[in-house]
């Protein structure tokens, strides 16, 4: 039995057991042989049929061990007294048991009054004559504790006063908490205590080649078993847990921490010989830095920057170049720059002095460009830029830098004078005298101005390619300052002295025009005579016809003429009339959107809030035609008339639009009188004012973002471009006509119940009310962080070109069914992020092709960002031809490194999880084996859910970087270099 010591057991004895009777003729011995041909002992006794019984029978001494408690097990029969006939009342149906402690053996001395009762048996089975005829005996099995004992050893009696049994067999035994290892700790055999409430406390001992991480306990129960394991063991450096024991690691593989983690393969470029290694030593031509933890890969110093170029201009020198090819596989990479300058003669150079100017500094650079000021003119400098990284200090070779030479009389240019030809109210005609540059062209000339009370701390530029200009859209009467540079082959002038002059007020130009008065007047009454000369002739012939309004609003001129103070380009385009030019805001609502009776309308229920009140879902009975669906916005009770205007705005701004992927107004009511008992609210109607509404057409699936979440892959990738196809078509029909959204978003996109997308969301400059962290507040308004291009952010330059970046935007929201661009990052690590060169990663499953159009439309240059034109152009083509879309993203190694992004690379698990918000996971990725960037590139998406990550926006995140760091790693490894 598990957990015991037996003591005594009359079955295993093979001789005779040697035990006494008193009186001789009380008990006989008998021995038998069992099943297995084994002799077993065993003692009768039967003298029923006399009174007064006493017979004893006495075991030898037994040695008690370590026993504080013993257990004895007594294996009997006995018949019923009712069964034997002629018998008196003597017989009995019980035995006693005594025990006596000694502390070595009495012979053949036996003193009943020494012994010491344990208990009375009885049988729960007896059997009878009939069953000796069938010979079937009822064996009863009784076990009694005795203790505590503390003798050396004791002695067994067992009484009979006048009963008919056997005694067929006696166990004695007491019970242990067994030797066992938990924990990698190994515990003795212990005894417990006598009492059996409290339990013996155990100390571990860890095996070999480990230690404790806390003081490793088990605790003896009464009954053998172990109880309440506290602390545990950990496998020392270089060794691992495997079976119960700590083993060495194998060639090739590391420990460097003392845990129950299992062994590391060697990181790249390191190994290790021998068993039981702690570290890995470092391949020839590749370190390891003092501060790298020792499961970083051995990296080598950097290859030489590239491409180095330079922008020289009378005042400054720019150096810019490209990192080296090979990063050695490292993040802390830093530049130095040594300046030389050179005498005519080759090898006359000597190194800079301290009159030259470096900013940021010479030394230690992070970024890739730095700037040389103070530099002599018509001299010639040679700069060598070198690369460094954490180990560069540790290699014995040369460090590699890239040289190049400037002279820097290619700067000494500026032009001439800026002289005023002409001004009137809102404009300013300049030229100037072409510079005198025979070894370098003139690219162009770009002119900078602003008022002169404003003192520059908001400036406007222009360029042109001609030696003049004119400055148009200033202000009357005011003085302006101009100031000129010319950029050339070589870089940019320093900008010439400042230029003040005025534009002219309305008297002065009447004034400087009295010499056209008169000409004018004749010609005014010639007209006028003409004209009642040509209305006399059409009242006689009756054939007059008036087609031409008596009269014009100045907001109509404007709109017919004019857009935002410029002529049109051409004639007959209809182009985009902002409300905000008219005096009389609800002229623009009359003028561009339909007044609809609300008796025409039923609200059936509300699908949604606005910023000004309720949305509803309704039907519009047109006379004539089909009731039609429609979603109505309304204005909540107690409005103020400036909250009616710029409700109403939305409408005269959506009224102009007429395209298939813009959301169509229907009309708008605000004119209702009387509309209780003819108009259904869905709650009590406002008293006064009267109710105002913006009925569009209804889109059956909502917002974009909020659709593609609830159908998580449901669609193809011809479905989804088909999509972003529309999305595109809207935006360039809106910028023909000259609108800037500012706020595209596929929050912004509603889709109809056949998947067709629709731009809404016109009017207002207000961005995302209900979500505050989704917008960065500036001096002009909010702007939503994640969609905004950055001039935009910066400058408030809102353009068709900032459009283009937030379509890209919504490019990856419906590749990536509508995750929330960036992730968790706040908008200022938004905001340096994309200052700093990143852009959003594919998402899972993204064609090349869509990811190259997104990294297009996130170029920070606006003028390269594609116009819409191109861009539905290029998704018609890649709709045309389906295979183009075949290649994703993660299936492709480009051929150079031009073609694709170049995403960070990271030293380790935790910077990497840093990078993209999932630090969360440290642990999870550490304790499931993935320790390196290796193991990470090949996890699948199982494997991600395996190790805990359960949320799918979490889940689609880390593949998909794991996606872009297998990318990266492959076309490391295909530059030679292993990260």
């Amino acid at each position: 039995m598990l957990g015991t010591l037996v003591l005594l057991d009359t079955t295993t004895v093979l001789g005779e057991l040697g035990w006494k009777t008193y009186p001789i003729n009380g008990w006989d011995a008998i021995t038998e042989m069992d099943e297995h041909n084994r002799p077993i002992h065993t003692f009768q006794v039967c003298n029923v049929m006399e009174p007064n019984q006493n017979n004893w029978l006495r075991s030898n001494w037994i040695f008690r061990q370590a026993a504080q408690k013993v257990y004895v097990e007594l294996r009997f029969t006995l018949r019923d007294c009712n069964s034997i006939p002629w018998v008196s009342g003597t017989c009995k149906e019980t035995f006693n048991l005594f025990y006596h402690e000694t502390d070595e053996s009495h012979g053949g001395a036996f003193k009943p009054a020494q012994y010491t009762k344990i208990d009375t048996i009885a049988a729960d089975e007896s059997f009878t004559q009939m069953d000796l005829g069938d010979r079937i005996l009822k064996l009863n099995t009784e076990v009694r504790e005795v203790g505590p004992v503390s003798r050396k050893g004791f002695y067994l009696a067992f009484q009979d006063i006048g009963a008919c049994i056997a005694l067929v067999s006696v166990r004695v035994y007491y019970k242990k908490c067994p030797f066992t290892l938990r924990n990698l700790a190994s515990f003795p055999d212990t005894v417990p205590r006598v009492d059996s409430s409290s339990l013996v406390e155990v100390r571990g001992a860890c095996v070999d080649h480990a230690e404790e991480r806390d003081t490793p306990k088990l605790y003896c129960g009464a009954d053998g078993d172990w109880l309440v394991p506290l602390g545990k063991c950990v496998c020392s450096m270089g060794y691992e847990e495997i079976d119960g024991a700590c083993a060495a690691c194998k060639p090739g593989f590391y420990k460097a921490f003392a845990g129950n983690i299992k062994c590391s393969k060697c990181p790249p470029h390191s190994y290790s010989y021998g068993e039981g290694a702690i570290l890995c030593h470092c391949e020839k031509g590749f370190y390891r830095a003092e501060k790298d933890p020792p499961t970083m890969a051995c990296t080598r110093p950097p290859s030489p920057p590239r491409n180095v170029l330079f922008h020289l201009n009378d005042t400054c020198l720019l150096l810019e170049w490209s990192p080296p090819s090979d990063t050695g596989g490292r993040r802390d990479l830093t530049y130095n720059v040594l300046c030389k300058r050179c005498g005519p003669q080759p090898g006359q150079c000597q190194l800079c002095g301290e009159e030259l100017r470096f900013v940021p500094r010479p030394q230690g650079l992070t970024n890739s460009t730095v700037t040389v000021m103070d530099f002599s003119a018509r001299a010639n400098y040679t700069f060598e830029i070198e690369s460094l990284n954490g180990v560069s200090e540790m290699s014995h070779f040369p460090r590699p830098f890239t040289a190049i030479t400037v002279s820097t009389d290619q700067g000494a240019f500026m032009v001439g004078m800026l002289k005023k030809d002409w001004a009137s109210q809102n404009s300013i005609a300049l030229s100037w005298l072409e510079p005198d540059l025979p070894s370098l062209n003139v690219v162009d000339y770009e002119i900078k101005y602003y008022e002169k009370e404003h003192e520059e701390l908001s400036y406007s530029s222009t360029r042109t390619k001609a030696p003049s200009v004119i400055i148009t859209g200033l202000k009357p009467s005011t003085c302006y300052v101009f100031s000129l540079r010319t950029r050339t082959s070589a870089g940019h002038s320093a900008y010439s002295p400042k230029y003040e002059y005025e534009t002219t007020d309305d008297t002065s130009d009447m004034a400087s025009d009295q010499g056209q008065v008169l000409v004018i007047v004749t010609a005014a009454v010639g007209g006028f005579t003409l004209l009642i000369i040509l209305t006399l002739f059409f009242l006689i012939t009756g054939r007059c016809q008036w087609y031409i309004k008596s009269k014009m609003s100045s907001e109509d001129k404007r709109r017919t003429n004019y857009q935002n103070g410029h002529a049109l380009p051409y004639p007959g385009v209809k182009t985009y009339v902002d409300p905000d030019t008219y005096e009389d805001p609800a002229q623009a609502v009359h003028e561009f959107a339909k007044e609809i009776d609300p008796t025409r309308i039923r609200i059936e229920r509300v699908i949604g809030a606005g910023e000004f009140g309720e949305v509803c879902s309704g039907r519009l009975r047109t006379p004539g035609k089909r009731e039609t669906a429609v979603a109505i916005k309304t204005l909540k009770g107690g409005y103020v008339e400036r909250q009616r205007r710029d409700f109403l705005r939305e409408a005269s701004i959506m009224g102009q639009f007429d395209h298939p992927n813009i959301i169509r107004l229907e009309g708008v009511v605000t004119k209702s009188k009387e509309l209780h008992g003819k108009f259904l609210f869905l709650s009590s109607p406002p008293l006064s004012p009267p109710p105002v509404m913006i009925v569009v057409e209804y889109m059956e699936n909502g917002s974009l973002d909020s659709f593609l979440r609830n159908h998580d892959g449901h669609f193809t990738v011809i479905q989804l471009v088909g999509m972003l196809r529309g999305i595109a078509s809207g935006m360039k029909y809106l910028s023909d006509m000259g609108y800037v959204h500012r706020d595209l978003a596929a929050r912004n996109i509603l889709v109809n119940s056949n998947l067709v997308c629709k731009v809404s969301d016109f009017g207002l400059s207000r961005v995302l009310e209900d979500d505050p962290e989704a917008a960065y507040t500036t001096t002009g308004g909010k702007i939503p962080i994640r969609w905004t291009a950055p001039e935009a952010i910066s400058y408030r330059k809102f353009s068709s070109a900032s459009d283009a970046w937030s379509y890209g935007i919504v490019m990856w929201e419906v590749m990536s069914y509508g995750e929330r661009p960036y992730w968790e990052m706040s908008n200022q690590d938004v905001i340096l992020s994309i200052e700093e060169g990143y852009r959003l990663p594919a998402p899972m499953g993204c064609p090349v092709a869509l990811h190259q159009l997104m990294l297009h439309c996130w170029q920070k240059e606006r003028s390269q960002r594609p116009k819409f034109i191109d861009m539905v152009s290029f998704l018609d083509k890649l709709i045309r031809n389906p295979s183009s879309l075949l290649a994703l993203v993660e299936d492709i190694l480009p051929d150079s490194p031009g073609e694709v992004v170049d995403y960070p690379m990271f030293i380790s698990i935790g910077d990497w999880l840093d990078s993209i918000k999932m630090s969360q996971y440290k642990n999870s990725f550490v304790a499931a084996g993935f320790s390196t960037l290796d193991s990470v590139a090949q996890m699948t998406i199982e494997d991600v859910r395996r190790i805990g990550v359960v949320l799918i926006g979490h889940q689609r995140r880390i593949v998909s970087s794991i996606q872009t760091l297998r990318l990266q790693l492959l076309h490391e490894q295909e530059k030679g270099f292993h990260v």
